[in-house]
This record gives structure tokens, sequence and C-alpha cells, in this order.
């Protein structure tokens, strides 16, 4: 992207300052090489999200942010429903609700390596990962239903999980809003038998050590230290997520017709948040984060069952769980005005800052966790929101390293074998169903997560604590 269009505020934020249709400025929160690396398409993106009905504040894009659909992935977005403000697909994304959940262990890393390759062999084994992967859960029609309206409530009263963890997950482990007679029979018929599954693509379930604490008094609240093992799960709403995405795409262009929404890209399909329309796909959404959540549930279930089997002394807990594909009901402050917004992260991971009522009492002093997954073979970090992140970005940070290279492109430059061979080397444990999927996920094809990270950091979305390093992963 070219920066001389773009007004510096300060070396971590570029204003897109708004013209022609623009309603409000264009926000990036990036640092100079990061800004260059990014594709025009992100500005163009930009540009468009910022033209949407009911804007406000900014059209905003995160250190990761690359070309998506409609919106950049690594874009946010918030619209007020009292001004005519739209609910757009292209805002959430196919895979509702993707997050990432992590898992603290009591363990530190000279305890788990004897017994490294054999745990990860056993979670493989118990956790389906991999295009069309099915679980030995099956659902019947209304049981699908109960799904997407519990979500990791669902999974915890079958069994799957503690009791503690609904506290550490996003929303308490469930939307309310979700309605499950917005989803197509087609997308339920698609999850019958897919809850408790990884799935493919970028998710993982991963076997971290802490490499690194830059902030003791945060870690310490989070009840993590050098070298202490965790396990970070990511995934989202499987099939279902997609479909629903698919669905309404159609919908949504048509309610963009009916009620004469300008749109400047095909991708950006909308509908007003207050029409019938707007409010089905709201309650689509909201059966898909239930969805995702319960996935996560159910899979951190199997987890401890194979963790137990391994290593016994071992004690799985919930750090937190948080969705960065969604759309949500947020109150804001925008111009000293507080606002019930709805708030679209498209690759954006919710970042609220301390005081929030939104978060675990435990975390309220230091901000909600937030966690950013670098690549299988580089590091991932744990972060937590700030005041600043709150007021200036809706409670937003970035989600990942962001692709540097098309999943196509990835193949053609690497083979999944030799990816494999050389984690190795480094000692670093893969087990995957696809070498193809291993060669799209190549380290090489991502950002820099550390400058991507640093970004985030030093524009004040989100404040670093540590850095984990992988020891073992699983990829789809």
């Amino acid at each position: 992207m070219e920066i001389k269009s773009l007004k510096k505020i300060n070396d971590f934020l570029w204003e897109l300052p708004p013209v022609g249709e623009m309603r409000v400025p264009g926000l990036i929160f990036a640092s100079q090489n990061l800004v260059e690396e990014m594709d025009e398409k992100v500005r163009e993106q930009i540009t468009n999200v910022a033209c949407l009905p009911g804007i406000v504040h900014a059209s905003i894009a995160m250190p990761d942010a690359h070309w998506g659909y409609g919106f950049p992935i690594g874009g946010v977005a918030a619209f007020d429903p009292e001004e005519g403000g739209i609910i757009s697909a292209g805002g959430v994304g196919f895979d509702i609700s993707c997050g990432v959940r992590t898992l603290t262990t009591g363990l530190i890393k000279d305890e788990i390596m004897p017994s490294l390759e054999r745990l990860i062999d056993k979670i493989f084994q118990v956790v389906p990962a991999g295009v069309g992967s099915e679980g030995k859960i099956r659902l019947t029609p209304a049981q699908i239903d109960d799904v997407l309206a519990g979500g990791a409530k669902w999974a915890l009263d079958r069994g799957y999980g503690l009791p503690e963890d609904l506290e550490y997950i996003e929303e308490g482990g469930y939307v309310t809003w979700a309605d499950p007679a917005q989803v197509s029979d087609l997308a339920k018929k698609r999850q019958f038998r897919e809850v408790g599954t990884l799935g493919s693509g970028n998710h993982y379930l991963e076997i971290q050590h802490v490499f690194e604490i830059y902030d003791a008094e945060a870690a310490e609240a989070l009840g993590i230290k050098k070298d202490d093992i965790v396990i970070a799960i990511h995934c989202g709403s499987r099939a279902l997520g997609h479909q629903i995405g698919t669905d309404y795409l159609v919908a949504l262009a048509q309610a963009s017709k009916k009620y004469n929404i300008p749109i400047r890209e095909r991708e950006l399909v909308c509908a007003p948040i207050n029409s019938p329309e707007g409010k089905r796909y709201f309650g689509a959404v909201g059966a898909g984060i239930n969805c995702a959540l319960a996935n996560r549930q159910v899979i951190s279930h199997l987890t401890r069952e194979a963790v137990a089997e391994i290593i016994p002394q071992a004690k799985l807990e919930m750090l937190f769980d948080v969705s960065h594909n969604t759309c949500k009901v947020e109150e804001h402050v925008i111009a000293g005005k507080k606002r019930r917004l709805y708030v679209h992260r498209k690759g954006s991971t919710r970042a609220f800052g301390p005081g929030s009522p939104e978060i675990p009492a435990r975390f309220r002093s230091i901000g909600q966790p937030v966690f950013i997954g670098g690549t299988m073979g580089t590091c991932s970090f744990i972060l937590v929101g700030t005041e600043f992140g709150t007021e200036q970005a809706f409670g937003s940070a970035c989600h990942g390293a962001g692709r540097s290279m098309s999943r196509k492109r990835a193949t053609k430059t690497w083979r999944g074998d030799t990816v494999i061979k050389d984690l190795s080397a480094k000692g670093i444990i893969i087990r995957t169903r696809s070498y193809r999927g291993v060669a799209e996920e190549a380290p090489g094809a991502y950002k820099d997560v550390v400058e991507v990270v640093n970004a985030a950091h030093q524009a004040g979305l989100a404040k670093k604590v540590a850095m984990v390093k992988p020891l073992a992963c699983i990829k789809g």
C-alpha cells in the first residue's frame, strides 16, 4: 500500500482521510513496514466499508490486515442501528466465531518432553482433524438446535468439561440471542457429525511452552510463568458457519436491493440491522457462535482425556477462549456518548481493557486475555486488552500473523513433507492428515508475527504478556 496517501498520526497509526462517499475515516494500526506490505486491495476495502450506512468512528484495519471477502481480514467496523446501520456477512466471515482457546496444564517443559511424542499422538488419535473430519458425536436435527442455542453450556451439560470453564469463555460460553430457526436445514445437516472436530485450513491444536514473559504482573494474574506448558485450540463453526455465510450472501444481496443500500463491492451485501433480513442474519450468526463454542468445548474435553492417559498429574484448566470472526452488540462511547453498536470483527480479536464487566473478575485489573496465533514454526503471543484499544478500536486487536502469500502460491513453493522434516529438525513435531494442508500453512506463507504483535503493542491496542513457542502441533 502506498504510504504517501495516508496521514501519519504516529509511528503505529495511519489515517485514510474521508473522501467521496466515505462517512468516516479509515484507520490502520500498523508499522510503516507492515502498511507498505499490505495489498492495495486492503485500502480499497477499508474505503468501501467506510461508505456503509450507519458506520461510526472509523473503518479500522489491524496490523495483520490483508485482502478478504468484502471486509479486509483484520477489519473492524461498528454500526449504529439508530442511524440506519447495517449488518454484513462480509464483516463476519465464513468461519463464524473462529477463535482460540488456551488451556494451562500445571506442567513445565522439562516434565512434558519425555512424553511429548506419545502425547501428541494420543491427542491426534482422539481429536478428529482435516477436511471433512467427523467426530463420534451423532446428533439429530433437534439436537443440533440445542447445540446452536446452548453453545459451550450445551456441551458442559452433557459431561464435556468442567463447570468453571464457562467463566473463562467469551460471553460465558453461549450467546442468548442465537436463533437456530434462522439456520438452514442444509447448514444443520453439515454439522451433524462435526461437533468436536478441528477441521482444516489454518486451524490447529498446539502444545506450547512459555518462552518469554514481558509483563510479570499480568502473567501472574493470568497464572502463567516461563517454561509453563499450555495448549492452544484454534478452530470455529466448521461447515455450519460456512453454510450460513453462503446462504445469507444470497439473502443479503436481495436485501441490499430491496432497501436501496449503495454497495461499492458485491461482497459487501448487507441489510439494515433493524430489518427482518438483518435480524434473521444476526440470529444465524449467534447460532454459529454457539456452534463454535460448543466445538471448542468438546475438543477441550477430548484433549483433557488424552492428556490424563499419558500424563496423569497434568491439570488442564481454562485460561480463556476468545473469537475473532463475529458481530456482537456492544456499548461503546463515541464522541462522549454511550451507544449500542453492532461491532463486526473480521479476523480481529475482541480485546477489552481493564475494568470491563464483560471479562472475568480475575482479569479485570489487567484486561481481557488476547491470543495471537503465529505459525507452527515460529511463535504465538498472549496479550491483554487496553483502555486505549477499547476507546479507539472498539476493544479489538489483531488475530494472527496474517497471510503474505496465497494458499495456491504456498503449495507451489513448499512441499508438506519437506516442511514437516524442516520443523522436526528444529524440535517441533507436526501431525497432519494432509501434506497439502501443511504446505498451505508453511511458516513462510505468513507475515512476521513478532512484527505484527509488536505493532499491536506499540499502537496500544493490546499489551504483550508472553511469547509461547510450539513443541508439537496438529494441523488439519
